[in-house]
């Protein structure tokens, strides 16, 4: 097939400008980047090859090979995995493949330069850091079992790429960089070598240069090839940990905790386990494909085993590898496989006892953690049954007895509950001063009572899938049956005129009560036991998409110890054809409305009441 230009897709036009029109400070990242994709080809063969040899081609002496050349000013990368036909790295090599390129793109326009490079990494597209160093690329590769029949791909990274065919007679990828003036530091092999130590030692390959040894032109390995997760622990020091959680994830920063065991019984396993101390890139935007690292015998399987933890533990980085697995079955067999279960239940269990561990003693680290990753848990606290003990340990709420942006958890609002309370309360709304300014809180407030203020969205989800902690019921205080004992009988009698007007004036009312749960406010707005509260209500309508769903209709509940309601139940017991009742009662209506954190549907009618309200009062 004849040569062929084509142009690059546009997400993917924009992200290799701003590689080529920044600078950076660390652009040594392209080699890791390289590397890391040649390991992944690599592995992919080495598997295939388990069910179908003929792959292997009789070349099963896995090598990534670098070639520096100082007289053409190239690096060449190679390798002998899997390969790439046309189709494959046209697909692979000339568009972004993701959903969420758009924000990936917009966050790297804003991140500082220093930032750029581990944010591509990050975001799975780190071939594309070759621009970094180099002013064009070529890509020599053959596909597993496609003879000598290969493919070449060019591009300077200016819009478009070209693409022919090939004679290439070994099995895998060339990436040669043709390195920029500026680069040319790449071709020593001390830089190189070094780079390959602080990036890529523990990569399981051997990563080999050609080198001068006493005359003779030997292959020496740049890479120790440590397998890491099968020392002891008392063998690694922190900076090899850190070193391989970099070499895994991407990530810049240091893990905030790394869990390291052997586990023995019906399954044996070793795991090596990260807790990062920052949210995850790719998480940032959606769901993360990546799962944890699946060995066998040491010998790679998938990099993407979702299976070994549940879902809400996405954020998790780390190696597992089993002696007990049988290496001779598909991916997607082994991913659903009971053997895999039980190793998901244990390696749950080791990362939730991590974190509650975390918690009890380094509270502060916690607290930095739950910040940028605590909705996953919240995720699991209204998901994994089996495991809804451990992390209802793990959640923490603001509350009425912490300060703005400090935390308590379930366990120590238990220890602080006065002996005559017997339920766990709490008030869910868009934002701690809302909900601190609620009338709900007022009886509370005057025993001393604490109360959860739920400020995220997802708060209101968890607590209600939990329904109780420690034998304590967790209850909404926005709910009708709070508080409305002791009310006498003539008092029910006086002011059930007032609550039938009520209910009669305003079709937005289902029912209207008395209560002594509000001290200072004449009003306030409940939804019935049963239904959504006001502000799981607001969330479910800004989530609709086939228009508004409809209000329900809330309870008013009313004060009688409130002047201005002891005032209307005078004036309606007088006259209930006076004007000013159905004016003043829409206005005790609306402002419970607004107290809850709706908004009033007709605000035009409101000002108008209440301009009518401030005229009168300023005529007497």
């Amino acid at each position: 097939m004849p040569a062929e230009t084509m142009q690059f897709k546009t997400e993917l036009k924009q992200l290799l400008h701003l590689i080529i029109h920044s600078l950076y400070s660390h652009k040594d990242i392209f080699l890791r980047e390289l590397i890391s994709n040649a390991s992944d080809a690599i592995d992919r063969v080495r598997f295939e090859g388990l069910t179908k040899p003929e792959l292997l081609e009789d070349n099963a002496d896995w090598k990534i090979k670098l070639i520096p050349d100082e007289a053409n000013r190239t690096l060449t990368i190679s390798d002998n995995g899997v390969g790439m036909s046309r189709e494959t790295i046209v697909d692979q090599l000339g568009t972004i493949a993701r959903s969420d390129t758009r924000e990936f793109l917009d966050s790297l326009k804003a991140a500082d330069a220093k930032e750029r490079p581990d944010l591509i990494g990050q975001f799975g597209v780190g071939f594309y850091a070759s621009f970094m160093v180099a002013d064009k690329v070529t890509v020599l590769s053959r596909m597993a079992g496609a003879a000598a029949n290969g493919v070449k791909w060019e591009s300077a990274g200016a819009g478009d790429f070209s693409i022919e065919d090939c004679t290439k007679p070994t099995r895998g990828t060339d990436v040669i960089l043709h390195l920029r003036e500026d680069a040319k530091e790449f071709l020593d092999k001390n830089r190189l070598h070094n780079l390959v130590k602080k990036y890529s030692d523990f990569v399981e390959h051997p990563i080999v240069m050609d080198v001068e040894n006493d005359g003779k032109t030997i292959e020496d390995t740049l890479n120790a090839r440590k397998a890491i997760w099968l020392r002891n622990k008392s063998d690694v020091n922190d900076d090899e940990y850190h070193a391989f959680y970099k070499h895994l994830s991407h990530d810049v920063n240091n893990p905030l905790k790394t869990i390291h065991y052997k586990a023995e019984g019906q399954m044996e396993f070793k795991a090596l386990l990260y807790v990062p101390a920052k949210k995850p890139f790719d998480l940032m935007w959606g769901d993360s494909k990546k799962g944890l690292h699946l060995y066998i015998q040491r010998v790679f399987i998938l990099d993407d085993c979702e299976t070994l933890l549940p879902k809400y533990l996405r954020f998790v980085r780390g190696v597992v590898d089993s002696p007990d697995l049988p290496l001779n079955v598909s991916r997607e067999i082994l991913q659903h496989s009971a053997p895999l279960e039980k190793i998901k239940s244990n390696l749950t269990s080791k990362v939730l006892s991590t974190l509650d561990e975390l918690k009890r003693k380094e509270f502060d680290q916690y607290v930095g953690f739950y910040n940028e990753l605590g909705m996953f848990l919240k995720e699991g606290a209204y998901q994994d049954w089996e495991n809804k003990k451990k992390l209802a340990d793990l959640l923490l709420f603001e509350s009425t007895k912490t300060d703005a942006g400090k935390f308590t958890t379930l366990a120590d609002y238990v220890e602080r509950m006065p002996g005559d309370q017997t339920e766990i309360y709490y008030l869910a709304g868009d934002g701690r001063e809302v909900l601190e300014q609620s009338p709900l809180l007022e009886s509370f407030k005057a025993k001393s009572w604490e109360v959860l203020l739920l400020t995220d969205p997802a708060d209101e989800f968890v607590v209600d899938s939990q329904h109780e902690y420690k034998g304590k019921q967790l209850k909404a205080i926005d709910k009708a049956g709070i508080d409305q004992t002791n009310i006498s009988d003539d008092t029910k009698k006086r002011f059930q005129p007032l609550l039938d007007y009520f209910k009669e004036k305003i079709g937005d009312v289902g029912d209207a009560r008395l209560t002594n749960r509000l001290k200072e406010s004449a009003v306030c707005l409940v939804s019935d036991e049963h239904a959504m509260s006001a502000s799981m209500e607001r969330l479910m309508q800004r989530m609709q998409r086939d228009g508004p769903m409809p209000a329900s209709k809330r309870i008013l509940e009313v004060n009688p110890e409130h002047s201005l309601v002891q005032a209307l139940a005078t004036l309606l017991e007088k006259d209930k054809n006076d004007a000013r009742l159905e004016g003043a009662a829409r206005l005790l209506y609306d402002q419970a409305v607004i107290l809850e954190g709706s908004k009033v549907k007709d605000p035009l009618a409101f000002a108008q009441r209440l301009n009518t309200l401030l005229l009168t009062d300023a005529n007497k």
